[in-house]
Parts: structure tokens; sequence; C-alpha cells
């Protein structure tokens, strides 16, 4: 079979595997499941992906692929606008990446709660096998860091451009922002969007909030 055809064939086996994640999550999820949903046999099935966790990582690496050409076309989108308002559009672009993909927003917070609980990956005891075993893990320590990289390139812009505060530390900026975003996506994934999960507070009100609170953080004063 040529790369061509191959690749296709693995396109539609992690399309496969979303759908089956989607339906009863990732430790409920069997390879023969998997296999059917893609229509092939599952020795057919690991000639592709020789474990669950090396097909959990293909959808992560889809995932943070998609969020990254996402952070791209904002880029080109907000090149006009002032580092600020790009800066906050973007964090406004996570949470509703995350909102919309509620399957990659859990695939990529368990990710990075691998690479944080393993060092980087280089504390190998804790991986299993099959993710040592896994191109998609490798591949994913190759782009894991460029979100938060161009987040930090807007904030510098923002600096220079006279919208963002000169004291801010860009990297520290980044990280409370990503922080108040995963601590809301866990709550609305736990509670789901119509609920209003604690002492009776609107997601969408927070939501706001936070997006407020960093722009104040952020904002040169006049």
């Amino acid at each position: 079979m040529n790369e061509a055809k191959k690749s296709i064939k693995e396109q539609r086996i992690i399309d496969a595997t979303e759908q089956v994640f989607s339906k009863v999550g990732f430790l409920n999820a069997k390879m023969e499941d998997i296999a059917s949903e893609a229509g092939i046999t599952k020795v057919t099935l690991y000639s592709y992906f020789q474990s669950k966790e090396n097909l959990q990582l293909a959808v992560t690496h889809r995932a943070l692929q998609l969020l990254i050409d996402k952070y791209y076309n904002h880029l080109n989108a907000y090149k006009d606008q002032s580092g600020l308002e790009s800066t906050l559009a973007i964090f406004q672009l996570f949470i509703d990446f995350c909102e919309n993909n509620f399957l990659y927003s859990e695939a990529l917070l368990a990710y990075f709660e691998l690479i944080r609980s393993t060092s980087h990956g280089l504390h190998t005891m804790k991986l299993t096998d099959g993710v040592k075993e896994s191109v998609y893990f490798r591949k994913m320590q190759d782009i894991q860091n460029l979100p938060f990289k161009l987040t930090v390139q807007e904030i510098e812009r923002g600096k220079k451009d006279g919208s963002i505060r000169p004291d801010i530390d860009p990297m520290l900026a980044t990280l409370s922002a990503w922080t108040a975003s995963i601590g809301y996506i866990k709550v609305l994934a736990a509670t789901g969007k119509n609920i209003k999960p604690l002492f009776n507070v609107d997601l969408e009100t927070l939501k706001a909030l936070q997006l407020k609170t960093a722009g104040d953080l952020l904002r040169k004063p006049e």
C-alpha cells in the first residue's frame, strides 16, 4: 500500500476512534469496538496502531494540531489589531475550542497531566509501553508548547505597541490565563452548559468575568 492510501486509512481509523471514545470514553473503549466502527478487522487495526494508548495520542495530536491551526488563522486575522485585542481573543478562542470539542479538550488535558507527572516524559518508568512506542507521543512533544509560545508572542507585541502593560511577564500571564481557562472547562465538563453548579452562578457569567479579569490585568492604564 502506498503512503497516500495508508495515510487515508489511518485517518479513518482515528475518525472511528473518536466516535468510540465519544460514546464510551477512553477507559471503556475496546480495540475490537474501534475496529468494528472503522469497518476493519482487529488484525488490520493492530497493523496500524499497536495499542489503545497510541490511538488516544493520535486523537490528541489531531486535537492539538487543529488548535494550533486556529491560532495561526487568528494571528493572521488580528495582525492589524493591537496586541491586547489579539491576546484577549486568543484566550476566548481557547475556551471556545474546548467548549465545542469536549473530546479534544479531555484528550489535551490528559496529555498535559501525563507530561507534568513524568517530567516532560523524562521519567520513562512512569510511561506505559504503548506511550513510549507511540510515534504520536514524539509528535506531540515537538509541538506541545506552540500554543503557549504564540500567546506569549502576542503579549510581547502588545507591550511594544503600548496596549499591554510593560511590567507584565508574558509567560506568567499566559500560564495564568491557561490555568483559569482549564478550571472553567473542568467545571463545564462536569456539569454541562445549562446548569448553575457553583452557588447558582451562571457559567457564561463566570467565563465573561475571567476574560474581563485577564483584560484588566494586561491593559496598560490610560
